[in-house]
């Protein structure tokens, strides 16, 4: 916060307005914002050389990604005190991290035009979507049922570890990737991973929903021959005549030796936040737009995350 209050009064002293001239600025600037600090979203336009940026007293970025069980994070702010709408334009832009991360500002900041809105409304909407990044739509996960197309609500868990289709990385259980289970060298040439999906043994089910992939009655899970390691496709053995193309041994029915597995692997669940803020009742002189989309926050290293999912073994 103490960074933005330097920048912006430093820019309040040495705002110029020639002749005290009114003129309307129209806002063009991209659909996604950035934040740094404690807290401060903004944006900028390169083209036409002029920022705007939202600064909050009392709030970061650790709050408004606190969604709770409902996976949604709501909250209005009031403009004034310590909670600012600003816009600027400059001679030339200085970088992003110049203008608005630093400790000290640059002494040529070369501002043209500073306002602040002391009044008006922020809303900001956090809304947290989990998925297991297997390759398929969420959606295409769940056999519906419940017929609410929602795989969220009765969803289905192929192998009944607890972790729905659609959050879990394995869906069959059978200890080898979803992801990898797919037509993953796009083999239809469609480019799409889920429309030909492996099925080794022919039989109705694809061997991402198959706990024995080759059909040779050993589970895919127990054909952990060579490493023990929770990991079937490691695990080749070196035979000449029943494995002259030295395949993984849960693709090869010539061998059927089992090593019983004893767990399921930690699956890793992806977690990713949409940040969406709006500002309403903007009062600024050169602006008469009086609602902005602020737009989307784009910032990967605070919004994208994982969290592990503990299956339970069966």
């Amino acid at each position: 916060m103490r960074k933005f209050l330097y920048i912006l009064c430093f820019g309040l002293l040495f705002t110029t307005c020639d002749d005290g001239d009114v003129f309307e600025v129209t806002l063009d600037f991209d659909d996604e914002f950035k934040q740094c600090g404690d807290l401060v979203f903004f944006k900028t336009n390169a083209s036409t050389s002029e920022s705007l940026s939202i600064q909050f007293g009392s709030l970061d970025i650790e709050t408004i990604l606190d969604v709770g069980d409902d996976f949604l994070y709501e909250d209005t702010f009031s403009l004034g005190g310590s909670n600012v709408f600003n816009y600027r334009s400059y001679d030339n832009l200085p970088a992003d991290n110049v203008l608005f991360c630093n400790d000290i500002p640059p002494s040529n900041l070369g501002i043209k035009r500073d306002e602040v809105s002391l009044a008006g409304e922020v809303f900001i909407q956090t809304i947290l979507v989990e998925d297991d990044n297997d390759g398929i739509p969420s959606e295409l996960e769940d056999e519906n049922l419940d017929g609410d197309n929602d795989p969220d609500t009765n969803p289905t868990d192929t192998d009944n570890d607890g972790i729905p289709n659609y959050l879990d990385v394995d869906d069959d259980g059978d200890n080898v990737l979803t992801i990898n289970e797919l037509d993953t060298e796009n083999l239809d040439g469609d480019d799409d991973p889920f429309t030909n999906p492996l099925n080794t043994d022919g039989d109705s089910f694809p061997n991402y929903l198959d706990n024995d992939d080759d059909g040779d009655g050993v589970a895919t899970r127990d054909e952990e021959n060579v490493i023990q390691d929770l990991n079937p496709a490691n695990d080749v053995t070196i035979d000449t005549t029943l494995n002259p193309d030295g395949i993984a041994d849960y693709l090869n029915d010539q061998i059927a030796t089992t090593v019983i597995a004893t767990a399921f692997r930690v699956h890793k669940i992806r977690m990713t936040y949409t940040v969406t803020a709006t500002v309403s009742n903007i009062s600024l002189p050169s602006i008469t737009q009086q609602t902005l989309e602020f737009g989307t926050l784009n910032d990967s290293d605070n919004t994208i995350d994982d969290r592990d999912g503990n299956p339970v073994f069966n």
